[in-house]
């Protein structure tokens, strides 16, 4: 027996559907938005595996080509690995919902969203997000739901909840949002909707416009939290009991008393390397002297030691007001760049700030390299790629090199997005982008170098960007009343904290940002203070990005393709192009140059030689010529016929040149004078309505072409 409850979400009716399908599953949910179906189930096995002290969740969110009528490309014709959407929706998920399973949970548990049916009206990360929780809210799993997420615009200074995505593209921002249910509210309300987790795009908008439109998207979710309480309510199963660790308190005492004075030497040390060694000898020295040949025992250790390297952290912080390294809760660790460190890229920075350290190189390609995203709801073409690797030596490891994972694919994702909106327009810079970010050492806040040192080496490289943005990773320490809000964060402080906000945008406005929250009691004060202190972060760092280059050179690289656009007509690119593709082959062959035809006329050239582009381009307009009257060209002659003979005078064209008009003198054979074949100066006499044009050699002897 299936189960369907209702409610109006930002206008449009959403359903969902429990207990009628996936029934083996702990909980399994479909969702309707519009004609966009999402299934969602939820399972958790009932038992632990030994020695596991954490939770091993996994979130994978999946789109099936059938949902928009599609047959899957490639060989196999079936769907293969994540693209880039699907990965990035499984993060926002994963980070929403992460932090709300209880401490002690560690039983091994796993959300699958597959999107069955999309229309190009919904988004299919809301649904899913939405059907999570309430796949986690009707099973026995323990989750402290219920959640809701929505995505917010904003068009001529109204916010919008969910709009289409086509519309979505007139919107200055798009942020995604989830918001929580929090007992007891405050105002009257029997409960208050606080941030989770937060991530969007924007044009530039001012922060206090930021924090009015989250505060718009929580209040939106109200109905679905609503709804997924009733659901619960009504068909909800009992949760699993979650016992939370008991501490040991003599062993606490003893780890405490082994560990403090030794824990508190390392966090004393600003460098990151040398604090680590110096803390993994600590831990090592106690382990041993208390778990000895014990593993079980060891490993209760080490998590006592955990526990108080993070309580030391927050105790410095909180009490002390001090860093690790020293700084107050606003100040910005040094920074330090340089721009053209690679003589053979189109661009390339280094950033430094701290001990996070970024290479970024620029790469300018032609219309051939742009990167077409299949997607079951449409293709996205994308002009602008940035890529985001980090390498194990960056934090001083040793490990197998592999393809980018998740995190390395959401950290490009976030950093594109800030840069995307102060870059130049196809029209005015017709070139397709590439960023690589190598970070070379890290300690906290490298997507974030990434941003600075990205618009770093796309003004290095000559692209006329709009405006500097610059990134900064911000932190949050909440006990009771006492509140920090930090700066510029350090991996440990990020670890230990309890929030990861990260923010990039211009002088003007924000652009990007990122948020994972793990406490309660996020409040507006705190989202404002937080966004205006990153703020004065982010106009710091604009003004060392500006001490090194101040605004884009003059020029792109030498050694970067030269584009050169020119237009024909559009029933002229079978010209250009040639049977069989014959002479832009020909134009490639003598030019070396790279050369793209579009289907609109538009002829782009692409070549580091100039004098190579400014052959090509001739050609290209030889062969899309016009013939014009009077003018005299050299023609070939292609056919001979007893009253006359048919000359070809541009490459396609060619014109009826009469027996009268070859010679001055009255001739009694065309073959007399001319042969196939033979090279012949004519005039363009006439061109009439049908386009069928009149020739004549002899006005043209003795004269040049033109």
């Amino acid at each position: 027996m299936s189960n369907v409850f209702s409610a109006d979400f930002a206008g449009r009716n959403i359903s969902l559907k429990a207990n009628y399908v996936a029934a083996q599953a702990d909980g399994a949910v479909l969702v309707y938005y519009g004609d966009t179906v999402v299934l969602v189930t939820a399972v958790s096995l009932k038992s632990t595996r030994e020695g596991v002290d954490f939770l091993p969740l996994t979130v994978d969110y999946q789109e099936m080509t059938f949902a928009a009528g599609k047959i899957p490309g490639g060989f196999f014709k079936r769907e293969g690995r994540p693209n880039e959407r699907e990965i990035l929706t499984s993060r926002v998920i994963d980070r929403a919902i992460r932090p709300l399973f209880p401490k002690g949970y560690f039983s091994e548990t796993q959300l699958v969203a597959t999107l069955l049916s999309v229309d190009k009206e919904n988004d299919p990360d809301v649904a899913s997000l939405i059907g999570a929780s309430a796949a986690l809210g009707i099973s026995d799993i323990p989750f402290k739901g219920p959640i809701a997420g929505v995505r917010v615009g904003r068009i001529n200074g109204e916010f919008v909840a969910n709009m289409c995505p086509e519309k979505m593209k007139e919107s200055e921002m798009s942020l995604f949002l989830v918001g929580r249910k929090v007992t007891p509210g405050t105002s009257g309300r029997p409960y208050d909707v606080e941030l989770v987790m937060m991530e969007g795009e924007a044009k530039e908008v001012p922060e206090d416009i930021i924090v009015d439109a989250i505060k718009f998207g929580l209040e939106s979710i109200r109905p679905v939290i609503d709804l997924q309480d009733q659901i619960q309510a009504s068909i909800g199963k009992v949760k699993r009991p979650v016992e939370e660790p008991v501490p040991d308190e003599e062993l606490v005492a003893r780890v405490r008393e082994e560990a403090l004075p030794g824990l508190k030497e390392g966090y004393a040390m600003p460098r990151k390397l040398e604090r680590y060694s110096k803390l993994g000898d600590v831990r090592a020295e106690v382990i041993k002297n208390i778990g000895g040949d014990d593993a079980v025992l060891s490993k209760k250790v080490a998590g006592i030691i955990e526990n108080l390297e993070s309580r030391i952290l927050r105790d410095m912080i909180i009490q002390d007001k001090k860093r690790i390294d020293g700084r107050s809760s606003v100040d910005i660790r040094p920074i330090s760049s340089e721009a053209g460190v690679l003589p053979r890229a189109h661009g390339s920075a280094l950033f430094s700030r701290g001990e996070t350290q970024a290479l970024a190189a620029l790469t300018l390609g032609t219309s051939a390299d742009e990167q077409r995203m299949d997607y079951v709801g449409g293709e996205e073409i994308r002009t602008f790629l940035l890529h985001y690797n980090f390498p194990p030596f960056s934090v001083g490891e040793a490990k197998m090199l592999r393809s980018p994972g998740r995190r390395e694919i959401g950290h490009g994702a976030l950093a594109r997005k800030a840069l995307v909106p102060v870059l130049p327009s196809p029209e005015e810079f017709p070139y397709t982008i590439r960023i690589v970010s190598e970070i070379l050492s890290s300690n906290g806040s490298s997507s974030m170098a990434t941003v600075c040192g990205g618009i770093l080496c796309l003004m290095d490289g000559g692209v006329p960007v709009k405006d500097i943005v610059a990134g900064i990773a911000m932190g949050l320490l909440k006990e009771g009343n006492e509140i920090v809000i930090l700066s510029d964060i350090l991996g440990d402080e990020d670890h230990a904290g309890d929030m990861d906000f990260k923010v990039c945008g211009t002088e003007k406005g924000v652009t990007a940002m990122q948020m994972d929250i793990k406490i309660d009691g996020l409040t507006e004060d705190i989202l404002r203070k937080a966004l205006a202190q990153a703020r004065e972060g982010r106009m710091h760092i604009i003004g060392k990005i500006r001490e090194t280059l101040a605004a884009p050179r003059g020029d792109i690289s030498q050694y970067a393709p030269r584009i050169t656009t020119v237009k024909v007509k559009e029933d002229q690119v079978r010209t250009v192009i040639g049977s069989g593709g014959k002479n832009i082959r020909q134009i490639i062959s003598e030019t070396g140059v790279t050369i793209d035809v579009e289907d609109d006329g538009t002829v782009t050239i692409a070549s580091a030689d100039a004098e190579a582009a400014a052959r090509a381009v001739a050609m290209v307009k030889w062969l899309t010529e016009e013939a014009e009257i009077g003018k005299i060209y050299r023609g070939t002659v292609k056919k001979i016929v007893d009253f006359g003979a048919f000359v070809e005078i541009l490459p396609g064209t060619e014109g009826l040149l009469h027996i009268s008009q070859i010679a001055k003198e009255r001739i009694a054979k065309v073959t007399d004078v001319l042969q196939e074949g033979d090279e012949v100066m004519v005039k363009v006499l006439e061109i009439d309505k049908s386009g069928k044009i009149r020739l004549s050699r002899k006005e043209a002897l003795g004269a040049e072409v033109k």
